[in-house]
């Protein structure tokens, strides 16, 4: 009787067991068909390491974005003879062109607008803004932003760029024949100081006071962002936000999203206000029109589609954070 118990116990163990793997292999087939079927494809073209399964060259590439770049830039020297080479992040390859021949016919396309599977890691700071969107979405918002960067616009703040531009030259000058420097982020700083500007119309005299909440979490974002896109294991949400460098991230979204939010409440109450006296009668009666100069925080507010749609703020926070992105 008891050898029946113990035969019943084991057979229901390994009918567990034969059903859990079932499961297993139904729902990583898809996975695994397309991974061996993208390495046909690419089998051809050259790598630069020794591709490992799954984690592909991952475990060769450096974390940092700075030192990332200048990894690649190595890559392309050394293989400078080839028209194209591949790099393996876990299961998911890119291809990296680096001469014009290859480059120009990928720029010039107008039917592969989609994203790689990278930008899913941006989503959640600049969601589907311009940088992040494809399709009839980002063809659409597209049209509606391209007048912003008019020249005319643009002339407008040369002011912007001369002031921030003679605090970097005083930085720089306080340094001068002191030795070689690496002056990246004093240039960096400066950039933030001009496109914070132009892009929302807030100061944040990013030169002057590098420590506020707001800078820092910009470029703790990024570098986590970009630490986690060449880290595979870090790659699923359930495992990434359990640990330190997901936490952090988290914290500096709201940070960075607080800011905007704040900025494009100001702004929009300043443009209401604009409206509602748009224009103001000097001393002989005469109308002249405001001379401060529009933002593109301010540009977006008012801008709207061929039906007449304005953009919600969620839309405008997209844009205007990934301004602040691409510093």
């Amino acid at each position: 009787m008891e050898l029946l118990r113990g035969e019943v116990h084991l057979l229901v163990w390994v009918t567990a067991a034969v059903v859990l793997l079932t499961i297993l292999l139904f729902s990583t087939a898809p996975f695994f068909t397309d991974y061996f079927r993208k390495w046909r494809i690419m089998r051809p073209i050259p790598g630069v390491g020794p591709n490992y399964p799954l984690v592909g060259d991952a475990l060769l590439l450096k974390p940092g974005g700075g030192d990332f770049f200048q990894q690649i830039i190595e890559f392309t020297e050394v293989l400078r003879n080839l028209p194209l080479i591949k790099l393996w992040i876990g299961p998911m390859p890119f291809l990296i062109v680096y001469h014009a021949e290859t480059i120009e016919p990928l720029l010039s396309s107008s039917k592969h607008m989609d994203k790689s599977f990278a930008y899913k890691f941006l989503h959640p700071w600049l969601g589907l803004g311009l940088l992040t969107s494809t399709g009839e979405k980002w063809r659409s918002r597209r049209k509606m932003i391209t007048p912003s960067f008019h020249f005319a616009i643009l002339a407008e703040f040369l002011e912007v760029m001369n002031e921030q531009s003679k605090i970097l030259v005083e930085k720089l000058s306080s340094r001068a024949g002191k030795g070689s420097f690496n002056c990246f982020m004093d240039v960096t700083l400066c950039a933030l100081d001009i496109i914070c500007e132009t892009a929302m119309g807030r100061k944040i005299q990013a030169q002057s006071n590098s420590d506020s909440d707001y800078i820092k979490a910009i470029y703790e974002m990024s570098d986590l962002i970009h630490r986690r896109q060449k880290m595979p294991w870090l790659w699923p949400d359930f495992i990434y936000h359990n640990l330190k460098a997901g936490k952090k991230h988290n914290k500096n979204l709201e940070i960075l999203h607080s800011f905007t939010d704040q900025t494009i409440l100001e702004r929009a109450q300043e443009v209401k206000n604009a409206k509602a006296s748009a224009e103001n009668v000097d001393d002989d009666g005469e109308e002249k029109k405001s001379k401060k100069r529009s933002a593109f925080l301010d540009m977006l507010l008012k801008v709207t589609d061929e039906a007449g749609n304005s953009l919600s703020y969620k839309d405008i926070r997209e844009e205007v954070d990934t301004f602040m992105f691409e510093v």
